[in-house]
C-alpha cells in the first residue's frame, strides 16, 4: 500500500502544522539507499576529514613552540627555520589535503542529487492522475528540487562537517588536557553557558528554518500557478488580485526568513561573547599561575590555549547548523519518501500480458466508476465500439463522457464491471502496450519546448522527415508550418505559445495520425477550431477514421452526425444508443441537445472536397491567438 495524502491537493507535509513535535526521523534512516553507491568516495572523504582535523591541530602547538623559544631568548636560526618550514609545510598539505576532500565531497554530493532526482522524476512518470489531481505542480517541484537539496546539504556536507566538529573538540579537549589540566579546567567553565544558548535558541531556530522551508514551497506552487495560468489571468483583468495573492504568499515567506534571521543574529554574538570569556579566564588565570612562578605556564601555554579556546567554541557552535541540517533532512526526506512510497493507482498486476496488433474492438461492461469510490461518475455503462466502427459519446458538461476515455487509457481503474479491448480486460494487460495502440487528440493540447516536427513525431520518434510532413499535409498543418519562420524546425516554445489554439490542434491530428493508432480517441477535440480549420480537419478526419476504431466526444455535430452509433449520457448512464437518424426523431435528450448546440454547427457536404485550399481564413500568423 502506498502512502495517502490527507486534504484536498495536498499531503500532510504541506500543511501549515510546523509543530518539530511531528518531524519524523525514521525515514532519514533510509537515505542509507542514496548513499551506498557512493559509500567508497565518502568513506575516502571521512578519511581526509579525520586527517585534516589531527594536522589543523598541530599548527597552535607549533607557534606556541615558536613564541616560547623567542621569549625565552633560547631559539636558534636553525631551530626557528625548521619550526618555520614545519608549519608552511603543514599549511601546504592541509591545502591540497582540503583541495581533495572539497572535490571528492563535490563530485558525490553531485551525483547523489542526480541519482535521487532521476529516481524521483522516473517515479513521478509513473504515478497515476489521481496523484496529480491532489498535489499542486509547484508543491510536487519544490519537492524534486529544494527537498532533494536538503537531504544532500546533510548527506554530502553536514555529515562530513559533523565528523570535522567532533574530531576538532575532542582532539582540542584532549591537548588542552595533556598540556595543563589545571587551565583546561578553567576554561571549560564557559561550556556549560554555551550549551544553555544553544539549548534555549535551538528550538526557535530549529522551527524557524522548518517554516522557511514551508514557506518557500507555497512560494514555488503559487509562482507556478500564476506563470501557467497568466493567460487566464490577463483575460479576466486579475492582476491586482493576483499581485495581492503572491504578495501575501512573499510577505509570509519574507517573515518566516526575517524570523530565522533574526534568531541566527543573536546566536552567533551570543557564542562570541561566551567564547570571549573564555579567552579572559585563559588570561586571567594564566596570568596568575606565570605571576606564581608556575613554569608549566608560559606565554607560549596561553598562547595555544587562547588559540584552542577559540577553535573550541565554533565547532561546538557548528553542531546546531548540523542539527538543522538533520531537521531539514528529515523533514524534506519524509516529504520525498511520501511521493517515492506513493503507489500508482494503475500499475500492471503481475503476468500482464502484452498486447500485439489489435482489431480495435472496445467494450465497457456494466462499468461503474468514481474518482472519489463513494461519489461514482458512471453507473452500470455498457457501450461498444466493433473493429472499423466509429461511436460518439455526447451529453451534457460532467456527464461523464471524458471519464470514459480516462478509463479505456486506463488513467483510471474501474470500481465495478470491465473494459475490454478486444476481449482482454484493461487491467490484464501490460499499460504500454494498451497505449501503443491509442491515439489520443484531447481539447487542451499540449505541445512540449522543441521544434514542430520534434512535436509530431512525438507520435512515432522513428518517423522519417517525409513521413512527419505527410502526416502534417493530410490534416491541413503543412501550409502554415511552411510559412513559420524555420518551417517544420521553428521553437514552438513552452505549450506552443508561438500558435494559435486552432494551429495546435492541428499539430495534434497530425501527432495522432503520424502514430496510427489501432484506436482513435477524439475528446472535443475540434471545439477550439474556427469553422474552416474544422473543415480540414473532417476531412483529415475521413482519412483517418479509416481502417481504426474510433470514439468521438464532440460538441459539434459535424465531427459526430457520420459516427456508426451515438452513445447518449446523462448523469453517468447511458440513456439513449443510435445514430444521428434514429436519435433526432426518438425526440430524446439527444434532438434537445442538437437543438440547442448542434444546429449552428458546420455541417461537412460532399461539395468540400473540391474547396480550394488557397484561401484559410481560421489561419493566423504564428503569432498567438
Amino acid at each position: 500500500m502506498g502512502m495517502h495524502f490527507h486534504g484536498p491537493g495536498r499531503g500532510r507535509l504541506d500543511s501549515d502544522d510546523l509543530s518539530l513535535k511531528n518531524v519524523n526521523f525514521q525515514h532519514l534512516g533510509r537515505t542509507k539507499e542514496f548513499v551506498m553507491p557512493f559509500l567508497g568516495r565518502l568513506l575516502i572523504a571521512m578519511a581526509l576529514v579525520i586527517t585534516l582535523g589531527i594536522l589543523g591541530l598541530q599548527g597552535p602547538v607549533i607557534i606556541g613552540r615558536i613564541v616560547d623559544l623567542v621569549e625565552t631568548h633560547t631559539a636558534t636560526y636553525e631551530m626557528l627555520h625548521k619550526l618555520v618550514a614545519l608549519y608552511m609545510g603543514l599549511q601546504i598539505a592541509i591545502a591540497v589535503l582540503r583541495y581533495t576532500q572539497t572535490y571528492i565531497m563535490s563530485w558525490t554530493g553531485q551525483r547523489m542529487l542526480y541519482s535521487i532526482r532521476k529516481r524521483l522524476f522516473v517515479h513521478l512518470q509513473d504515478l497515476g492522475l489521481d496523484f496529480y489531481d491532489r498535489l499542486q505542480a509547484g508543491r510536487i517541484m519544490s519537492r524534486v528540487i529544494n527537498d532533494v537539496e536538503a537531504i544532500n546539504q546533510l548527506l554530502a556536507g553536514g555529515s562530513l562537517n559533523l565528523l570535522s566538529d567532533l574530531v576538532n573538540i575532542f582532539g582540542i579537549v584532549y591537548i588542552m588536557l595533556k598540556l595543563n589540566a589545571r587551565l583546561a579546567l578553567v576554561t571549560f567553565i564557559t561550556l556549560p553557558l554555551l550549551f544553555i544558548a544553544i539549548f534555549f535558541l535551538q528550538s526557535k531556530l530549529t522551527r524557524a528554518y522548518h517554516k522557511t522551508r514551508r514557506r518557500l514551497a507555497d512560494i514555488t506552487a503559487n509562482l507556478q500557478e500564476s506563470i501557467s495560468g497568466m493567460r487566464i489571468t490577463q483575460a479576466f483583468s486579475r492582476e491586482d488580485q493576483n499581485q495581492d495573492r503572491f504578495t501575501d504568499t512573499n510577505r509570509q515567506n519574507f517573515e518566516a526568513q526575517m524570523e530565522a534571521a533574526r534568531l541566527h543574529a543573536a546566536f552567533f554574538p551570543l557564542v562570541d561573547i561566551i567564547s570571549t570569556l573564555g579567552v579572559v579566564l585563559v588570561y586571567y588565570y594564566g596570568g596568575i599561575r606565570m605571576s606564581l612562578g608556575d613554569a608549566a605556564v608560559t606565554i607560549g601555554t596561553i598562547t595555544i590555549f587562547v588559540n584552542y579556546t577559540n577553535r573550541l567554541f565554533w565547532p561546538i557552535r557548528n553542531l546546531v547548523e548540523v542539527w538543522n541540517l538533520v531537521l531539514q533532512a528529515a523533514v524534506s526526506s519524509e516529504r520525498v519518501f511520501e511521493v517515492l512510497d506513493t503507489e500508482p493507482n494503475v500499475k500492471d498486476k503481475p503476468g500482464a500480458i502484452e498486447l500485439g496488433e489489435l482489431k480495435g474492438h472496445v467494450e465497457f461492461k456494466d462499468v461503474t466508476f468514481g474518482y472519489d469510490p463513494s461519489l461514482p461518475v458512471l453507473h452500470n455503462v455498457n457501450i461498444e465500439a466493433k473493429p472499423d466502427e466509429t461511436i460518439a459519446l455526447v451529453g451534457p458538461t460532467g456527464a461523464g463522457k471524458s471519464s470514459v476515455i480516462n478509463l479505456l487509457c486506463r488513467f483510471y481503474d474501474v470500481q465495478g464491471g470491465a473494459v475490454l479491448v478486444d476481449g482482454h480486460d484493461v487491467r490484464d494487460v501490460t499499460i504500454q502496450s494498451l497505449r501503443q495502440n491509442l491515439g489520443i487528440v484531447l481539447q487542451d493540447t499540449v505541445l512540449f519546448s522543441g521544434t514542430i516536427r520534434e512535436n509530431i513525431r512525438y507520435g512515432r520518434l522513428t518517423a522519417t522527415d517525409e513521413e512527419v510532413e505527410e502526416a502534417a499535409k493530410m490534416v491541413g498543418a503543412h501550409d502554415f508550418i511552411m510559412r513559420q519562420p524555420e518551417g517544420y524546425d521553428t521553437e514552438v516554445r513552452e505549450r506552443g505559445s508561438r500558435l494559435s489554439v486552432g494551429q495546435r490542434q492541428l499539430l495534434a491530428f497530425a501527432r495522432a495520425l503520424l502514430a496510427n493508432p489501432r484506436i482513435l480517441i477524439l475528446d472535443e477535440a475540434t471545439s477550439s477550431v474556427d469553422a474552416y480549420t474544422e473543415l480540414l480537419i473532417q476531412r483529415a478526419l475521413e482519412k483517418l477514421f479509416k481502417g481504426r476504431t474510433s470514439i468521438v466526444i464532440a460538441h459539434r455535430l459535424s465531427t459526430i452526425r457520420n459516427a456508426d452509433r451515438i452513445y447518449v449520457i446523462d448523469k453517468g448512464r447511458v440513456v439513449e444508443v443510435g445514430n444521428h437518424e434514429e436519435l433526432v426523431a426518438k425526440g430524446g435528450l439527444y434532438k434537445s441537445l442538437y437543438e440547442k448546440q448542434f444546429t449552428g454547427a458546420p455541417v461537412v457536404e460532399e461539395t468540400v472536397e473540391e474547396a480550394p485550399v488557397r484561401a484559410k481564413p481560421g489561419l493566423r500568423p504564428a503569432t498567438g491567438d
